[in-house]
C-alpha cells in the first residue's frame, strides 16, 4: 500500500495562485529599475543598414539603447537576441530601449529611424524548394549537417546553410499526392524491405498531407528582469525549466554558474516554447550589466506571437500497405518541414509516431527542413507526434476499411506493445499497453452501440465517430536527486524541476516522501531559485519529469536511508543491514525499540561530517548538484545521488481517444458531443492533476484539428493572425462539460513509482480522434490537413474546389 503515490494533495503554490499572492516575472521590481522595450522588424527579410537613434537618446528619461553590436554575434541560422546582418522574419527584435517608464521607452521607439536593405523572402517551404524559388537566407534555404575527419581520426560535426532545389516534377508530385521522385532530402532512414512489403500488401493507399504551424500563445509572455549585485546576476524569468536553464543562461551572460541566481517560482504556460533560456533573456541580462541598473523587459501579446516560438508545419506524402488481416507490412513517408526562420523541424518525430501507431514490418522515412521567413519554430506539445496523429488517423481508417477491419481492432492489431519498437532505430520501450487502453476505452465509450446507430441525425446534422492514438516519449535517465533531513525531522526536498503550472514539480517530489515513509506535512519542497540549492534536473518539457525525477528522487532517498542505517549501526551496534525505517525512525529489525528518530540521525550527521552532512559527495553528480550540495553541507543529513537505476528503452506516454461529433452540413460547424480518453501512463501519481492534464490536452487537440494555423500573405510576408482572437485557440466552451478520463494503471517496471508522463499525447489523442470523426461524418472524405476548418468543410459539401487550390502551408 502506498502512502503518497496515487493520492491527491494540494501543491504548495496553489494557495498563492488562488489568492493572487504568487509572483510571476513581471511582478518583481527593484530599486532604480528601468523599463526596456523592443523595436522589431517590419520586414520578413533583409539587413539593418543604419540606425539613427539620436532623437530618442535626447529624450528625458531614456537611459540607453542596446543593439546587436553590444552583444556576442550569433551565426545564422541561430536565433540572435537582436538582429542586424540577418533579419529573417516580421517581428524579429532589432534593438531595445531602456527608460525610466515604459511609456517613455515606447515613445522613444517611435523616434528611431532604421534603414533596411530588403531581401527576397519565402513563406512556403515547397515554394522555396522550387527551381528559382526564394530562399530565407542569402546563403540558402536548408541546414545540412557536415562531418569531417579531425585530428587522430576524431570526427568533427558541423552544419552549413545550403541552397537545395527540387526538380519541378518532384514539387508537382508532392502537391498532388504522389511520391516526390528526384527530391533531395537531408535525413533518411529505413528498416526492412519496403518493396517486398508493398508487393505482399492486400491494400495500398497513397496520400499527401499538410499540417499548419501555429504559435504557442503562452498566456504569460516571456517577460524578464535582471540586476547585478556583488558580481552576481539575479535573474527573474518566465521559463518552464529551472536548473536546466542555468548553464545556457550563464553562457549567454558570460558568467560562471556560481554567479547566477535564476528565480522562476511560477510560469504562466510554455507548452514547449520556454524549455530552455530564450534570446531575449540575453537582452535583459546584458542591458542591466551595461547600464548598471535593474532592467525589466516586458513583452507584449503581439511580440509573444513573433518571438514566442511556434509549431513546425509539415507537407508530406505517405504510402501504406497492409495485409488482408490488417497488419501493416510497409510504410513509405516523406516530409518537408517548415523550419521557420531558425530551422526547427519535427519530421523525424512524425515518423516516430507512425512507427508507434502502425508497427510496420518495413518502413522508409525521408525528411528535409526548409527555412522560411516566418516566426522561429520549436517544440510545441508533442512536436511532430501530435500533428502526425491528426493526419494519420483518417488514413488509418481508410486503409482499415479497404481490408474490412474494424477501426478500433485495426489499431489494436498494429499498436505498440511492450516488446515492440519506436523510431527508425527500432529502439525498445520500457512498457506499452495501448491494446489494453483501446479495450478499456471501447467499453467506457460504448463504441459498439454508437457505431450501430444511424449517422443521419436529420435537419442537416451528421454524426461522426472517431478513434485515435496519441504518443510521445515520456522520460529520461541520469539526473540527480538531493534531499536534506533537518534536525527537526523535516524532509527538505530540493527540486530543480520548473513550475510551468502542471504541478509535476510537486508530484515527483512525493517519490522521496514515499520512499522515506514520511507524512507529507513533514516535507518541504525547495524550488524556484538557484540559491535554494537545487540539483541538476531535466528541462520541464516532453512529459518527462514524473518518470525522470521520480527515479532521481528515489535514489536520493535510498542514499539517505543507507546513511541512516549506517549511523544507527555506528551508534547502536550491529551492521546497517540489521536496520529498517518506518514511523520516521530507523530501528533494529530484531528489536524495534533500538533505534533513532529521523531528527536524531540528522543531528548525528552534522556531528560526523563527511559524506553524512554533504561535505563529501559522489563523483558522478553534475556540477550544478555539487554546488547545491556544498551549499547545504553541515546543515543536516544529506541524501544525494545520480540516477543509475538499470534499464533501457524509451518510456512512452500513450493515450487513446474516442470522440463523437455532430457536424452541421449547412454551416460546416463541428460540435463535440462526447469524448473518452484512456491513458497508458503507468501508475497515476496525482489523480486530480491527471484529470486536468487530460482535459487540457483534449481542448487543445480541438485547436490542432479544427481551428489553429499560421497565415502569412505570400505577397508581402506579413502574418495575418498575430493575436489570440485571430488565431482562434479553443476553450472549455468547445468541449463537453463531462468527459471520460481513465488510465490503464499498469505500473512501468523501470520507474520506482511505476509512472510515465502523459502531458503531450493528451492533445494528440483528441486531435486524432476528432479527425477520424470528421472523416466518418463525411462518409469517408479526407481533407489530409490539420486543421480542417469550417470553410474547407463547406467547400467540400458544396462541391467547390478548396480555396488553396493545392496543399500548401502558411498561406491564404
Amino acid at each position: 500500500m502506498t502512502t503518497h503515490i496515487g493520492r491527491d494533495f494540494v501543491p504548495p503554490d496553489v494557495p498563492g495562485k488562488v489568492t493572487g499572492e504568487i509572483k510571476y516575472a513581471e511582478d518583481y521590481k527593484a530599486e532604480g529599475m528601468v523599463f526596456a522595450r523592443l523595436l522589431t522588424s517590419p520586414l520578413p527579410s533583409g539587413r539593418v543598414a543604419n540606425i539613427d537613434a539620436s532623437e530618442a537618446l535626447r529624450m528625458d528619461g531614456v537611459v540607453g539603447i542596446l543593439t546587436a553590436d553590444d552583444l556576442p554575434p550569433v551565426a545564422p541560422p541561430g536565433n540572435p537576441p537582436l538582429a542586424s546582418e540577418y533579419v529573417t522574419y516580421v517581428g524579429q527584435p532589432i534593438l531595445a530601449v531602456a527608460a525610466t517608464t515604459e511609456e517613455i521607452a515606447e515613445s522613444a521607439i517611435d523616434r528611431i529611424r532604421i534603414d533596411f536593405e530588403r531581401r527576397d523572402f519565402a513563406v512556403d517551404p515547397l515554394e522555396s524548394l522550387t527551381p528559382g524559388g526564394n530562399n530565407a537566407y542569402p546563403e540558402g534555404n536548408v541546414l545540412v549537417r557536415t562531418r569531417e575527419e579531425g585530428p587522430e581520426g576524431t570526427p568533427i560535426i558541423g552544419a552549413e546553410i545550403r541552397d537545395i532545389k527540387w526538380p519541378q516534377s518532384a514539387i508537382d508530385a508532392m502537391r498532388t499526392g504522389n511520391e516526390p521522385v528526384g527530391g533531395e532530402f537531408t535525413t533518411e532512414w529505413s528498416f526492412g524491405d519496403i518493396d517486398a512489403g508493398f508487393a505482399e500488401a492486400a491494400a495500398i493507399i497513397e496520400e499527401p498531407f499538410v499540417t499548419m504551424g501555429y504559435a504557442h500563445h503562452s498566456l504569460e509572455a516571456r517577460t524578464s528582469m535582471a540586476y547585478w549585485e556583488n558580481g552576481k546576476v539575479y535573474f527573474h524569468g518566465s521559463s518552464q525549466s529551472q536548473s536546466a536553464n542555468n548553464a545556457g543562461l550563464a553562457r549567454m551572460l558570460n558568467i560562471d554558474l556560481a554567479d547566477l541566481v535564476f528565480i522562476n517560482e511560477a510560469t504562466g504556460g510554455g507548452f514547449g516554447s520556454k524549455i530552455g533560456p530564450y534570446p531575449t533573456m540575453s537582452v535583459t541580462g546584458n542591458f542591466s550589466r551595461i547600464l548598471n541598473r535593474p532592467v525589466q523587459l516586458r513583452i507584449t501579446r503581439e511580440q509573444e506571437f513573433y518571438i514566442g516560438s511556434a509549431r513546425s508545419g509539415i507537407q508530406g506524402w505517405i504510402k501504406i500497405g497492409v495485409r488482408e488481416n490488417g497488419k501493416v507490412c510497409a510504410v513509405d513517408l516523406a516530409i518537408v518541414n517548415d523550419g521557420g526562420a531558425t530551422g526547427g523541424g519535427s519530421g523525424n518525430s512524425s515518423a516516430q509516431h507512425t512507427t508507434v501507431c502502425l508497427q510496420p514490418e518495413a518502413m522508409r522515412y525521408r525528411g528535409i527542413s526548409v527555412y522560411t521567413n516566418t516566426t522561429p519554430r520549436g517544440a510545441q506539445r508533442g512536436p511532430g507526434q501530435n500533428e502526425m496523429a491528426a493526419v494519420l488517423a483518417p488514413m488509418t481508417d481508410k486503409i482499415a476499411a479497404e481490408v474490412g477491419v474494424d477501426r478500433v481492432a485495426f489499431r489494436r492489431l498494429n499498436a505498440l506493445r511492450s516488446d515492440g519498437f519506436q523510431g527508425g532505430s527500432q529502439g525498445p520501450v520500457t512498457s506499452s499497453f495501448i491494446a489494453e487502453a483501446l479495450d478499456q476505452g471501447r467499453l467506457a465509450f460504448d463504441w459498439d452501440t454508437r457505431e450501430a446507430q444511424s449517422k443521419d441525425l436529420g435537419s442537416g446534422k451528421k454524426r461522426g465517430l472517431g478513434v485515435g492514438i496519441g504518443y510521445h516519449g515520456a522520460g529520461g535517465r541520469g539526473y540527480d536527486g538531493l534531499l536534506k533531513m533537518g534536525t527537526d525531522g523535516t524532509l527538505h526536498i530540493h527540486s530543480g524541476v520548473g513550475n510551468l503550472g502542471t504541478y509535476s514539480y510537486a508530484a515527483n517530489c512525493r517519490a522521496a516522501a514515499e520512499a522515506m515513509q514520511i507524512p507529507w506535512e513533514n516535507c518541504e519542497i525547495h524550488r524556484g531559485r538557484t540559491d535554494r540549492h537545487l540539483p541538476h534536473s531535466s528541462g520541464q518539457g516532453g512529459s518527462n519529469t514524473v518518470f525522470t525525477h521520480g527515479r532521481a528522487m528515489w535514489v536520493a532517498a535510498e542514499d539517505m536511508m543507507a546513511k541512516m542505517k549506517e549511523i544507527a549501526a555506528m551508534d547502536l551496534g550491529g551492521s546497517p543491514e540489521d536496520y529498517e525505517i518506518g514511523g520516521e525512525r530507523v530501528f533494529n529489525s530484531s528489536d524495534p525499540s533500538q533505534g533513532l528518530t529521523y531528527a536524531q540521525t540528522a543531528q548525528r550527521a552534522i556531528e560526523l561530517g563527511g559524506k553524512f552532512d554533504g561535505q563529501e559527495y559522489p563523483d558522478d553528480i553534475n556540477p550544478i548538484t555539487q554546488l547545491a550540495t556544498q551549499g547545504l553541507a553541515g546543515t543536516g543529513l544529506i541524501g544525494v545521488a545520480k540516477d543509475n537505476i538499470p534499464g533501457q528503452g524509451q518510456p512512452p506516454g500513450n493515450i487513446v481517444g474516442f470522440c463523437e461529433i455532430e457536424l452541421d452540413t449547412d454551416t460546416g460547424k463541428i460540435g463535440i458531443v462526447d469524448y473518452a480518453a484512456v491513458a497508458d501512463c503507468g501508475t497515476v501519481v496525482h489523480p486530480k492533476n491527471f484529470d486536468n492534464s487530460m482535459r487540457g490536452g483534449m481542448v487543445w487537440g480541438v485547436g490542432l484539428t479544427n481551428l489553429e494555423r499560421h497565415v502569412y500573405d505570400p505577397q508581402n510576408g506579413l502574418p495575418a493572425n498575430t493575436g489570440l482572437y485571430q488565431n482562434k485557440p479553443p476553450t472549455n466552451m468547445d468541449v463537453p462539460v463531462d468527459t471520460i478520463q481513465q488510465a490503464v494503471n499498469i505500473p512501468d517496471p523501470q520507474s520506482p513509482i511505476g509512472a510515465r508522463g502523459i502531458g503531450e499525447p493528451t492533445q494528440g489523442a483528441m486531435a486524432a480522434a476528432l479527425a477520424s470523426a470528421i472523416r466518418d461524418a463525411l462518409d469517408g472524405h479526407m481533407f489530409n490537413t490539420a486543421p480542417t476548418t469550417t470553410d474547407m468543410i463547406i467547400d467540400h459539401l458544396a462541391g467547390n474546389e478548396y480555396s488553396t487550390k493545392s496543399l500548401k502551408t502558411n498561406t491564404f
